[in-house]
């Protein structure tokens, strides 16, 4: 057997841990009876062991996770720290009703730019800078945390726990809330005593690099029981495992050959993050507390996420060299994502009313380059663009395109509520909402070497620039009423009413070089918008609506509740940047939910569920239209009919089973033809030979009644098994996971679907083991025990039709096997 010293060279200790996943998952295996039967006579005498009450405050006060009416699933502090938590994808897998996509068409694929669902509510193609709103509310705290190209990548240390809230939350979350909501709620400063710890983590994964994290914090009371200080700061290296291929592209109209050589490397999908969180918690009397935080985060992330199965296709342009986990890209990729968010939160009594006052202001600013070679080729191959595509002197260049570009995005919301006495029969939860955010878009698609009168004025090599600034504010005034009709039998009712705007300003498009009647010359104004040479566009809607919530729960004893649930979710409309589409307008949920609430056995089981129908109306449907420009269509109506349960039980003193699944039957329940009728209303009747608005004939609906939701699978679950057992003076431990999604559709149309293919089921297996005492603890870990390549999404660079026949698979993570090490103090 090897062994590692400490002055090996890096590569061969590289080399040697890369041989390490495979053993440390037979040793776990094999270990774990072992370590069970020497533990068992210790066991015998414990007493029963129960499960500890859940607090949560996902209806905007503090409660039982038993006696909150809402299909709620929660990870504590000690599942996350036991499940080796530390991002999104870490917490997604264990939450069934949660999916998630990965971003195409141009933006980076990499961490950070996730798109997150809940109960199968998805349409596909959402997160690009001018698409809908997400559907899934995020939240940090009390602060939302949603920008339009997806959710800030908390890094999980030192959280308190995870709400995950399925179906609407309209009336007490409001937008982006429609599907349901995610809450992380960090840990809060102590000043009744100090604490600190911290943890180092070495990772190394199978076929990749090697990986590791550094984590701490420190509580320090200011002053006894009035005021503390709570600093948590993390470093992370997150290992790539796919490669940059050496090798060359010919494209067809000029014979170009381009090399990527300056570009290959191995595992180079890493990142490297870095952040902070600080808040501060005075309590100015016994009444009124306030608590101000900053958190910070910069994300340096590499590579492609995405593998493409055909590096070693000729048929792609590629030369014929090949290899698993692979692409061939030709143009430098990266995000440099740099954020904070600043909020204070103020929380107080008037009367014996409570009152809370919530200020964020949320700064994110992203600079990143894509290769979009794969554009170039397509468009080159089936069209002849290359054509087009010359020097100054005429000569032609390599139509290959890669993309620079700048985000900037701010996000500043206010939010004040009041809370009656929760003792009372009557009691109510009722505020007011402000948020207002902006995107500031920069892109250029360049084509290195074009010539000046071809491209971009005054944007040298730039074929298309967006400089754009989008604006979306909403306003609500929101309330919730609940009465106790008897000491049982709960009704509660609730109103969200709303004002919604959204505006987009700029220019978008080609030169009048290349194109006469876009870009430049679409421009009314020459007003030159961020650097642009003018403006031609400056579009703008608003709304107002309102949404509602009645909750019936029936408390059948201290240990057993039903609930029967109506409520409506919404997601604000918005603009289309083509000039030939009209806005799109708000989408509805409707939710119809019979859940139920149960702890048995003594306590030591709880089993929580939720049947549920949903009604879409209207629903947002974004794609890669013509030139890879975002549509976005009210498509028409779905319905969602599903089952969640999970189950958290104590089977002995010695080990906890936790699990939850999700199942969830998600279709269109009328066609989608493709356009709106002249009502503004989504075409419905298109049989074969229909024309459609532009004259041309279509084969039938891209998408008829019946056909599957995309996204999320039919079936998602997970298992978790955890035995601790004394050893050694200190309380030794090893658990099992095992996670399983099922078959998931690509694209709604059915065409666009075809070329995608749909994406398989897996099942993912963890294993992890270790030991505490004191206050050390010492863990070792194996993710993707068998080393699966689980399919999580899939995405191309341009429009389906165009290049759907290459698209990029996102894996999971091949097996990864590490080591942590903690202290508390």
């Amino acid at each position: 057997m090897s062994t590692i010293t400490h002055n090996q060279h890096p590569y061969a200790l590289r080399q040697q841990l890369r041989k390490l996943p495979l053993a440390a998952a037979v040793a776990l295996v094999l270990a774990a009876p072992a370590w069970a039967q020497d533990a068992a006579q210790a066991g015998k005498d414990k007493e029963t062991r129960t499960l500890d009450a859940v607090t949560v405050t996902a209806q905007k006060r503090e409660e039982n996770l038993q006696t909150v009416p809402i299909s709620l699933q929660v990870l504590g502090n000690t599942q996350l720290e036991q499940q080796n938590v530390q991002s999104f994808t870490d917490y997604a897998k264990l939450i069934p009703s949660l999916s998630y996509g990965t971003a195409g068409g141009g933006v980076f694929s990499g961490p950070g730019f996730v798109q997150v669902y809940m109960r199968g509510v998805a349409s596909g193609g959402d997160g690009n800078h001018s698409g809908p709103q997400p559907s899934v509310g995020m939240y940090l705290d009390e602060q939302p945390i949603t920008t339009i190209a997806g959710a800030l990548d908390i890094h999980m240390y030192d959280i308190d726990r995870v709400e995950a809230l399925a179906g609407p939350q309209g009336t007490l979350y409001g937008a982006s809330s429609q599907a349901g909501t995610v809450r992380i709620i960090t840990r809060k400063p102590d000043p009744t005593g100090f604490s600190a710890g911290f943890a180092v983590e070495a990772n190394a994964i199978d076929g990749g690099g090697v990986g590791h994290v550094l984590e701490g914090f420190v509580n320090l009371p200011v002053h006894a029981n009035t005021a503390a200080v709570r600093l948590v700061g993390w470093e992370k290296h997150d290992a790539g495992y796919v490669d940059n291929l050496h090798g060359t592209r010919t494209y067809p109209t000029s014979g170009i050959t381009a090399d990527n050589a300056a570009f290959a490397e191995k595992n180079y999908n890493t990142a490297d993050t870095y952040g902070m969180r600080a808040a501060l918690r005075f309590n100015i009397n016994d009444r009124w507390t306030v608590t101000p935080q900053l958190i910070t985060q910069k994300q340096k992330a590499y590579g492609s996420a995405g593998v493409d199965p055909n590096v070693g296709n000729p048929a792609m342009g590629y030369d014929s060299s090949s290899a698993d986990m692979a692409v061939k890209h030709f143009y430098p990729e990266f995000s440099d994502d740099r954020w904070y968010q600043a909020a204070m939160t103020v929380e107080g009594k008037v009367g014996n009313f409570d009152l809370t006052y919530v200020v964020s202001h949320l700064k994110r600013d992203v600079d990143s380059e894509v290769d979009y070679s794969d554009y170039g080729y397509w468009y080159d191959t089936l069209h002849g663009y290359g054509q087009y595509f010359v020097d100054d002197n005429g000569a032609f260049v390599n139509p290959a395109q890669h993309i620079k570009a700048k985000d900037g995005y701010t996000r500043t919301s206010h939010e004040l509520r009041i809370t009656s006495p929760q003792d009372k029969r009557l009691r109510l939860t009722a505020g007011l909402f402000w948020q207002q955010q902006s995107h500031d878009i920069f892109q250029r698609l360049m084509i290195d070497g074009l010539a000046a009168s071809v491209g971009v004025p005054g944007w040298p090599s730039t074929i298309w620039l967006t400089a754009q600034r989008r604006t979306d504010r909403d306003e609500a005034l929101f309330g919730e009423l609940a009465y106790d009709l008897t000491d049982k039998l709960t009704l509660t009712g609730g109103i969200r009413t709303f004002r919604a705007n959204n505006a987009l300003k700029g220019f978008f498009g080609y030169g009048t070089g290349f194109s006469s009647g876009t870009g430049v010359g679409a421009c009314f104004s020459p007003e030159q918008f961020h650097g642009a040479p003018c403006t031609n566009l400056d579009k703008s809607t608003r709304e107002h609506d309102s949404l509602g919530r009645v909750n019936l729960t029936w408390k059948i004893d201290d240990k057993k509740m039903v609930y029967a649930t109506w409520s409506q979710g919404y997601r604000p409309g918005g603009i289309n940047r083509k000039s030939t589409l009209p806005p799109y307008k708000s989408d509805f949920l409707t939710n119809y939910e019979l859940g139920w609430k149960t702890s048995l056995l003594g306590n030591t089981l709880t089993f929580n569920g939720a049947l549920f129908r949903e009604d879409w109306k209207d629903f947002q449907f974004s794609y890669l239209g013509q030139n890879g420009l975002t549509e976005i269509r009210n498509a028409n109506q779905a319905r969602i009919n599903g089952v969640e349960m999970d189950v958290n039980w104590a089977a002995t003193y010695n080990l906890q089973i936790t699990g939850g699944m999700a199942w969830y039957d998600a279709k269109l329940t009328a066609n989608y033809c493709g356009w709106l009728r002249p009502d503004g209303k989504p075409e419905t009747v298109c049989p074969n030979g229909t024309l459609d608005p532009n004259g041309n004939v279509v084969t039938g609906p891209q998408a008829p009644a019946g056909t599957l939701l995309p996204i999320t699978p039919r079936f998602k679950g997970s298992v978790n098994a955890r035995y601790t057992f004394d050893l050694k003076g200190g309380e030794a431990y090893w658990q099992a996971s095992l996670s399983h999604a099922g078959k998931r559709r690509v694209d709604l149309r059915l065409a666009e679907d075809a070329l995608f293919g749909d994406l398989d089921g897996y099942t993912l297996t963890d294993l992890a083991a270790g030991w505490r005492k004191d206050a050390w603890s010492f863990d070792v870990f194996l993710k993707n025990v068998f080393n699966t390549r689980a399919q999580m999404s899939r995405f191309a660079e341009c429009p389906a039709a165009t290049c759907g026949m290459q698209s990029y698979t996102v894996f999971a993570q091949p097996r990864t096997v590490g080591v942590r090490v903690s202290r508390e103090f």
